[in-house]
């Protein structure tokens, strides 16, 4: 049975969370995808993609046991992206996604970021609606960082200035 979002802690990422980030991330892509080179790259190394370039990865726990997942990765001066954000599939359903996702808004505003960004898959409905319902506007087709998926056909941003 799934813990509801009060029996989780969400806590920034610690080297001993690699496999559990891997693996939670690996999950969801080949569910719906085809796990790329690109993905194989950032999920084989989240501490030094981005924790040591100044972003940072969030981890849902439960216990000791990691059930969703975070990344920040910084693309300039002003905009963080939010990427790798997945939540196991036997606590979908229980606003965890949600909790993650504000969390990680709070931290990119902790970090002094202006902009975030992230790009999605139109097929991932429940995430599309999710983005919407906390401000994410989706971009134009030539607004945007060139993304290195070939899942990803939507871009969208959220504005952190007040």
């Amino acid at each position: 049975m799934a813990a509801g979002v009060a029996d989780v802690l969400i806590r920034s990422f610690q080297p001993s969370d690699a496999d559990a980030f891997r693996i939670l991330n690996e999950a969801w892509i080949t569910r719906e995808f085809a796990l790329e080179d690109e993905d194989r790259r950032v999920l084989g190394d989240p501490q030094g993609v981005f924790v040591d370039t100044g972003g940072d990865v969030l981890m849902a726990v439960v216990g000791d046991r990691p059930v969703g997942s975070v990344a920040l990765l910084w693309h300039d001066t002003q905009t963080l992206e939010i990427c790798k954000m997945t939540v196991d599939e036997d606590h979908r359903g229980t606003g965890l996604g949600r909790a993650l996702l504000e969390a990680a808004i709070a931290r990119c505003r902790a970090l002094h970021a202006s902009r975030i960004y992230l790009e999605s898959g139109r097929k991932l409905t429940p995430a599309i609606n999710l983005y919407r319902s906390l401000g994410f506007c989706e971009l134009a087709d030539d607004e945007g960082h060139p993304s290195p998926y070939a899942r990803c056909d939507i871009r969208m941003m959220l504005s952190l200035a007040d």
